[in-house]
C-alpha cells in the first residue's frame, strides 16, 4: 500500500513539472492561437458594393421662369429669363418649324440606321420603314420621339448636320440672339443652349403656324408606316400632362435630359386671355406650372389698370 502510494505521489510530481515548463511544439502550438488572425485571401472576403451616384450637374443651374401675357404683350414673371440654358427637347419647335416650312408633309420618309438606333425617348422604329413625314412630325411633338424627330430632319436636311444649320439659319432669321442648336432632337452636348426669352419668342412664331399648332394640342396620334410589307402602327401619347386635364391647354412641348432639368412651354387661353410660360430645368414642374398659370390667369393688364 505504501508502495502505491508511492508511485502515484511521484507521478503527480512528474505531472506537475511538465506542465510547468512546456516543450517548444506545445509553446509554437500556443502562440499561434494567441496571434491576431491574418486577412482571408481576397477570393474569400465578402466585398461591400459600392454605391455609385451621378452628379447632379443640373443642380448647378437655377431654374429659369419667363411667364407673357400675350393678349397684351405684358410679361408677368421674368426669372433668369435671359441666362443660356440647356433646352432639351424644347429644341425640337425649332425642328418641327424647319420640317414644316421646307418638307412636304406627304412625303415617304424611310428610317436610316442611323435615326432608328438614337437614344431617349424613341417609338423603336425600324430601319427601312417608311412613314409619311407628317407622321414623323406628330410622333417627335407629341410624344417627343427622337427617333422620328432624326428620321424626318434627314430627310429634309439630306442629313443630320445640314438639317442643323438650317435650324441655325432659322435661328439667326428671328433674331434669337442667345440660341444655338448642335442636333435637331435636343441631346445637351457643349454649344446647345438657348433662353427662356428665346424659346418664348420661338413659340410665338411657331404657334403662327397653323399645322404646327394643331399638332401640339392633340393628346394623341396615331402613326401608320407605309412599308408595303407587314406594315406599323404606333400610338404616340403626349409628354404633356396639362393637355386634357388644366382648361384651356393648347400645347406646347416638354423637354427633359439630366443636363437640362425638366424643361416646358405651354400655351393657355382662357377667360380672354392668352398666356405662354416657359419654364427651364424646372425642380417641380407641373405644380410651378400650374401656380404660374393661375397667377397669370388672376392678373389685370397693366393698361386696363391705369385707364380706371
Amino acid at each position: 500500500m505504501k508502495g502505491l502510494r508511492g508511485l502515484l505521489f511521484a507521478s503527480l510530481i512528474f505531472s506537475l513539472a511538465f506542465l510547468s515548463h512546456p516543450s517548444p511544439t506545445v509553446a509554437a502550438v500556443d502562440n499561434s492561437l494567441s496571434t491576431p488572425v491574418v486577412s482571408k485571401k481576397p477570393s474569400q472576403v465578402k466585398k461591400t458594393k459600392r454605391v455609385y451616384r451621378p452628379r447632379h450637374t443640373r443642380r448647378e443651374s437655377p431654374e429659369a421662369i419667363l411667364l407673357k401675357d400675350l393678349t397684351t404683350g405684358e410679361t408677368l414673371v421674368e426669372r433668369r429669363a435671359d441666362q443660356p440654358m440647356h433646352p432639351a427637347s424644347l429644341t425640337k419647335i425649332m425642328s418641327a418649324i424647319v420640317i414644316l416650312e421646307e418638307g412636304d408633309l406627304d412625303d415617304a420618309v424611310t428610317v436610316s440606321r442611323h435615326a432608328a438606333s438614337t437614344s431617349g425617348t424613341r417609338l423603336r422604329l425600324k430601319a427601312g420603314q417608311v412613314f409619311p413625314l407628317r407622321g414623323l412630325v406628330e410622333a417627335m411633338l407629341i410624344r417627343s420621339a427622337n427617333d422620328a424627330c432624326l428620321a424626318a430632319a434627314e430627310h429634309v436636311g439630306g442629313n443630320e448636320a445640314s438639317f442643323v444649320a438650317k435650324m441655325n439659319a432659322k435661328v439667326e432669321e428671328l433674331g434669337l440672339a442667345h440660341t444655338q442648336f448642335m442636333n435637331p432632337c435636343g441631346f445637351s452636348v457643349e454649344g446647345h443652349y438657348s433662353t427662356a426669352e428665346d424659346l418664348a419668342d420661338l413659340t410665338e412664331y411657331a404657334m403662327s403656324n397653323e399645322t404646327f399648332a394643331a399638332i401640339v394640342r392633340e393628346s394623341t396620334a396615331v402613326i401608320r408606316s407605309i412599308t408595303p410589307v407587314r406594315s406599323k402602327i404606333f400610338v404616340a401619347r403626349t409628354t404633356n400632362r396639362l393637355l386634357g386635364t388644366v382648361d384651356g391647354v393648347v400645347g406646347v412641348k416638354t423637354g427633359y435630359t439630366h443636363a437640362a432639368g425638366r424643361c416646358l412651354i405651354t400655351v393657355v387661353r382662357r377667360n380672354d386671355k392668352e398666356l405662354l410660360l416657359v419654364l427651364l430645368n424646372s425642380r417641380q414642374r407641373w405644380s410651378t406650372a400650374q401656380s404660374m398659370i393661375d397667377y397669370g390667369l388672376s392678373q389685370r393688364s397693366l393698361l386696363t389698370s391705369s385707364l380706371r
